[in-house]
């Protein structure tokens, strides 16, 4: 607690309630509202999307007001690696500081590689083949055929130019990207109204009967030309409404983004609950709003054909008669709104990896501010190369599911930490105290994992796979570099030998 206090080479404190408020909007409403929402209604939740969206707010809640508490007592940047750091010690808290590796990092290339599919239909024009070419838009693992001609991707270009933009603004400073970043909150938001208002004069009751996908739902067809079946158990009725939440949850990634920059709040003891809650809270009613529009505009069967890459714009272009100006307008408002969360996750991670440097679990080069600007900005290069790698070369899906099982497990040890903080020292002084524990924390904790259990496979193996390659990096790394295990917890080297003789 005593080593960020402000001085020469730490972090400057600029941000008020209202500034982390609009961190929170800027980090929730974003890739996951405008894509996922799609993504998760036309494959597996139909219009009971809405039921997913509660699902995953629910388990947000309830971690949430376990984040609010920890943000209250240890105001430090780092988020949940902090509070496992101080509740369950180095380990636990290095794999969770290497679990919100895929919560930032791979959200922010998530987010750039949607802001490229808009960037590119607002270039044009909605046509397809017009704009940017297939090739330099897309992953090497995508392909698709336009026009009766097969493309494959290469390379993204867009979603690399954004985040090299959005870095060297990280790089400037945090209070001007907060006020960058406030402007494009007030943008986003405002269009989000804009489209529920218009949008509720064209729903049509019969897409939103049946309200869950039955088993023996027609089979969609997909843009390859393949067919999609819902027959499998999370692809219809309850099943799907879960495995929809668990890829919607992407979409409340963020508010947990507030409690990274506690370190440069002014008055953190009491803004950050104001901003991680009050951030949950609007983003939750605007989502379910939203859904639900979205969901009655256009079936969801579109959206696995015709709409997933770019949803809103399609529905309302093909939906709402006379709005095209209002197509154009979401899409340059997404556009704006992928860049604040982009922005607040390029932020995040360099929080946390400046952290985890100055603890020594990672090289000092992590840790080193500018000189001028009390940035870590060596840090912001490195992720830049690191994001932008995940960008160019993966497409969306892929790296959102991952996105999705990082932050749910950094979620369940937050909770779990709350529980133990409260064993371990019930008489310290909290500013914010979560209600009902260890009710709510349990309650959050199975929700949590409820959603990890409803993703694939694949994506759970993908990420058992990351961790592993994060513990031999501890042991190999940052056990011996560690300031409290240090010399403790390293194998004796020939250096050491030569120091005793």
């Amino acid at each position: 607690m005593a080593s960020p206090e402000e001085g020469h080479g730490t972090l400057k404190r600029t941000l008020g309630a209202g500034s982390l408020i609009a961190l929170g909007i800027g980090a929730i409403i974003g890739a996951g509202l405008f894509v996922r929402t799609a993504a998760a209604a036309g494959g597996f939740a139909g219009p009971a999307v809405t039921i997913s969206f509660i699902v995953a707010a629910v388990g947000c809640a309830f971690a949430g007001l376990c984040y609010a508490e920890f943000a209250s007592i240890i105001p430090i940047a780092g988020s949940a690696y902090t509070y496992a750091y101080a509740t369950m010690g180095e380990i636990i808290a290095w794999i969770i500081g290497w679990a919100l590796v895929l919560e930032y990092a791979l959200g922010a290339a998530t987010v750039s590689i949607s802001w490229s599919e808009y960037a590119n239909r607002l270039l044009s024009g909605g046509v397809a083949g017009k704009g940017i070419p297939y090739e330099w838009c897309h992953s090497p693992m995508e392909s698709a055929i336009i026009n009766g001609v097969s493309h494959h991707g290469i390379i993204n270009l867009p979603a690399l130019l954004i985040l090299f933009l959005l870095s060297l603004l990280l790089v400037k400073g945090t209070q001007e990207s907060a006020i960058v970043n406030a402007i494009i909150v007030i943008l986003k938001v405002a269009i989000v109204l804009v489209f529920i208002a218009i949008g509720w004069g064209f729903i049509q009751a019969k897409n939103h009967t049946p309200y869950l996908i039955p088993a023996n739902a027609p089979p969609a067809i997909l843009p390859d030309g393949s067919t999609y079946s819902y027959t499998d158990f999370f692809r219809h009725g309850w099943g799907g409404v879960l495995r929809g939440a668990g890829i919607v949850f992407f979409a409340f990634i963020g508010f947990d983004a507030v409690s990274t920059a506690a370190q440069e709040a002014k008055n953190p003891k009491k803004d950050m609950p104001i901003g991680i809650l009050g951030s949950l809270v609007v983003c939750t009613i605007l989502y379910i709003l939203f859904s639900w529009v979205l969901t009655g505009v256009a079936p969801y069967q579109d959206f696995m054909h015709s709409g997933k890459e770019a949803s809103v714009a399609y529905a309302i272009s093909t939906y709402m008669t006379g709005y095209g100006w209002l197509s154009t307008l979401v899409t340059v408002a997404i556009l704006l709104g992928f860049s604040s969360v982009i922005l607040v996750m390029l932020l995040g991670q360099s929080r946390v990896f400046y952290t985890m440097s100055t603890d020594g679990l990672l090289p000092k080069v992590f840790s080193d501010l500018h000189p001028k600007f009390r940035t870590p900005y060596k840090s912001n290069i490195i992720l830049f190369l690191f994001v932008g790698s995940f960008a160019a070369f993966l497409p969306e899906t892929v790296a959102g599911d991952l996105t999705s099982i990082g932050t749910l497990f950094a979620f369940v040890l937050v909770c779990i930490g709350v529980i133990i903080l409260r064993k371990k020292e019930p008489n310290m002084e909290r500013p914010f105290k979560t209600p009902l524990v260890p009710l709510v924390p349990i309650l959050g904790i199975l929700i949590c994992v409820a959603m990890i259990a409803s993703l694939a496979l694949s994506t759970q193996l993908a990420a058992l796979a990351w961790m592993i390659v994060g513990l031999i990096i501890y042991f190999s790394y940052s056990r011996r570099h560690s300031k409290i295990g240090g010399a403790a917890g390293a194998l004796p080297t020939a250096s050491d030998f030569e120091e005793l003789k």
